[in-house]
């Protein structure tokens, strides 16, 4: 299939050959002709399979051009709400058809300027929705298209209620469009309440997660995480790379010492303004910056085709937040690589992933070096230690020796000054012994 035999209006034809899309991806071939017949859709798809295209052609040939709000969509965050209208111009620019993009963050005024001249699709989140609609700067009393993009990672935000009160204020004789790259239960809910026999799309249903994207764990304790990052920039030499950390101090920490290191590394988290975010992305698009260093909340909605690597520096405590952060790469049927590091206590997670996901993770070792190393490797007893933080050694004393365990312990309180209390089994060998002792005076 082409998009010749599923897109009839001419202007967009013209517009996806300048974007040079040759073929609908299989979320767009799926999803177009069901809104074509005016459906409400609830597709599920991971990140850079489409999305936007696939609601954007059926709602854009349906619109007319009359200046009033005829369509609405609703996105987690300011960068995916910029991202959306940014593709939505790109596409309606000869049927010339408006977008505004409407968050948080950038003045009230000069957003409300640009709905008084005129447009005809809104894109924004839903805090700065509400507060103009509470304002009376925006009506959605024309509107017959609305989409839900990325809903799940909506919900986990806490907009529910929001959400439900925005659609209460949406026209009911609407076609409505929801996208997830999961479907829990509370979307399935949400769905039921304020969708009209909706049409499943399921994209493949084997693998939620990117399926070009190479995944693969290694196992590294958090003191070493640096050391097997800097590692791996080094030999693998991403093109661009999105390295996720779980908190917004992390990621000013290793943003901060990345650079220090001399790598071309800047920091993305919510914190920043959006003057500064916006200089940010403005770098990383360009590829003036390398390495991009984000929280989850930060980087939704980031579609950027050239990102070769995302690290999970910390491995995400949700199943959901990995497929979101994988999808970053690979994206536009390119390959990518997805790298996840895992300190011991958090062997678990891989699995939880595996399932949620329907994939397969690699278990992959940091790689030689090929000279000297940016960072050291630090000796980290935590990877060592047990649940009970019991680390243990092996000493080349046995039975054939002579020694027991009393003279053992002694030995040790002598020569290390350990207390005997910090000293857990011992096992006697013939001409070895192992020893556990304590990780804090390991």
């Amino acid at each position: 299939m082409d998009f010749n035999s599923i897109v009839t209006n001419e202007n967009l034809r013209k517009a996806i050959k300048d974007l040079e899309w040759e073929e609908p991806t299989p979320v767009q071939e799926q999803t177009i002709p069901l809104a074509q017949k005016g459906h409400d859709v609830m597709s599920q798809a991971q990140t850079g399979t489409g999305k936007t295209g696939a609601f954007a052609i059926p709602i854009i040939e349906k619109l007319e051009k009359n200046k009033k709000i005829q369509c609405l969509v609703l996105t987690p965050t300011r960068e995916l709400a910029i991202q959306v209208a940014e593709d939505l111009q790109e596409l309606a620019k000869y049927a010339q058809v408006r977008s505004v993009a409407i968050y948080g963050g950038q003045s009230i005024t000069v957003q409300t300027d640009k709905l008084k001249k005129g447009v005809e699709i809104v894109v924004g989140t839903p805090g700065r929705i509400m507060d103009l609609m509470r304002r009376r700067e925006l009506s959605f009393d024309d509107v017959r298209f609305l989409v839900l993009d990325e809903a799940d990672r909506m919900l986990d935000m806490g907009f529910i209620d929001d959400i439900e009160w925005i659609l209460q204020s949406v026209p009911r004789n609407r076609q409505t469009m929801l996208f997830s790259a999961t479907l829990p239960d509370t979307i399935k809910q949400l769905a039921k309440r304020y969708m009209r026999n909706p049409k499943e799309v399921t994209i493949s249903p084997e693998s939620l997660t990117v399926p070009q994207a190479e995944q693969v764990y290694i196992n590294v304790g958090r003191r070493n995480k640096l050391w097997a990052l800097c590692r791996i920039i080094d030999i693998e030499k991403p093109q661009l790379a999105m390295v996720f950390c779980s908190t917004k101090r992390m990621v000013d920490m290793l943003a901060d010492k990345l650079s220090a290191y001399g790598y071309s590394a800047d920091a993305i988290h919510g914190d920043l303004s959006q003057a500064a975010r916006d200089k940010v992305m403005a770098k990383f698009r360009s590829g003036k910056l390398k390495i991009l260093i984000a929280t989850d909340v930060a980087a939704r909605g980031l579609d950027i085709d050239d990102v070769t690597h995302v690290f999970n520096y910390d491995i995400p405590g949700h199943p959901e937040d990995y497929v979101h952060r994988i999808g970053r790469t690979a994206r536009a049927g390119k390959t990518g690589k997805a790298i996840t590091f895992v300190s011991q206590d958090e062997q678990h997670l891989v699995k939880s992933i595996e399932r949620f996901g329907r994939t397969k993770l690699s278990e992959n070792e940091v790689p030689e070096s090929r000279g000297r190393d940016t960072v050291r490797k630090q000796l980290d007893l935590d990877e060592y230690a047990d649940h009970f933080g019991m680390v243990k050694f092996r000493i080349n004393l046995g039975k054939r020796d002579g020694v027991g365990m009393v003279d053992l312990v002694r030995f040790i309180e002598r020569k290390t000054g350990i207390t005997e209390h910090l000293v857990g089994r011992i096992e006697m060998g013939e001409d070895t012994s192992t020893i556990e002792i304590h990780k804090s005076v390991a």
